[in-house]
């Protein structure tokens, strides 16, 4: 089975963004043993007027009340996280907590790291092989 893994590159060799920081997605697909890049996906960037600059109505005043509606909040992380919505998982240097909820409830894993993209690759399908045959992990070195 055929699945997609979304990685967060400043120069497609190494994973060094963080998932706010990504503008534009590597997205490999995994068949059998073969991984090859399919895509660079661009993510649109969401105008939010909830943001605390702009909008006048400071962090002091509620808008950015840390519980995910101001600054950009949700609504900004939800078109990331549904541009990748066909992806198994996403490999990034760090994603933060809202963005990991919203990953969570549409199943798909995050991988936060910073190593080669290659290396990831190579560990992350290891990974899947080892879940997707009922295979223990243990061991691995």
């Amino acid at each position: 089975m055929a699945y997609k893994i979304a990685i967060g590159s400043s120069d497609e060799k190494n994973v060094d963004l963080k998932f706010g920081e990504v503008k534009e997605f590597l997205i490999y697909e995994v068949e059998q043993k073969e991984i090859r890049l399919v895509e660079k996906r661009k993510i649109q960037e969401e105008n939010t007027d909830a943001d605390c600059s702009t909008s006048g109505a400071g962090c002091d005043s509620g808008g950015c009340s840390g519980k995910g509606t101001g600054c950009g909040g949700p609504t900004h992380i939800i078109g990331k996280v549904e541009a990748l919505s066909d992806c198994r998982c996403v490999v990034c240097k760090k994603v933060g907590f809202q963005a990991q909820k919203q990953f969570e409830k549409k199943a798909i894993s995050v991988f936060d790291v910073e190593c080669e993209v290659q290396e990831a690759l190579e560990k992350i399908t290891f990974y899947y092989g080892k879940i997707d045959n009922h295979q223990s992990y243990a061991g691995r070195k």
